[in-house]
């Protein structure tokens, strides 16, 4: 895959949203289950705008990078001091979540190229 394929500015504002809305609620559905919902919700935000505001035509592949990398990303530090502290981690609970966050990075790519399909464009695309 070409790196000409994603658009890196989509995929950092995506991200941020995504780090705003769901890894909160990540971190506290450890103490909540229900909490998972709302991470979950988070993720489909920010995958979509990542979505949304690409301009490389592959809005599902942005959504899923998005949620994806991001997930990887904030999970990568939260393993690691995990473990700096001596605790053991649920290595199915990581990669379980993983898929979580793919699928709700589906859904937020299918929800931001709707957005584009029926003409909704982000306030930095349009022509003025």
């Amino acid at each position: 895959m070409a790196m000409n394929t994603l658009d890196r500015q989509a995929l950092l504002q995506g991200g941020a949203v995504c780090l705003v809305f769901a890894i909160p609620f990540a971190v506290a559905a450890q103490w909540v289950p229900f909490l998972v919902i709302l991470a979950a919700a988070g993720f489909v935000v920010g995958s979509g705008v990542a979505a949304w505001v690409q301009r490389t035509g592959f809005p599902l592949l942005h959504g899923m990078v998005c949620a994806g990398a991001t997930y990887l990303a904030a999970q990568a530090v939260f393993v690691v001091v995990k473990l700096f502290r001596g605790g053991d981690v649920n290595w199915f609970g990581v990669f379980f979540n993983f898929t979580v966050a793919l699928f709700a990075g589906v859904i937020g790519g299918g929800l931001g190229s709707s957005l584009q399909k029926r003409g909704f464009v982000p306030s930095t695309q349009r022509s003025r």
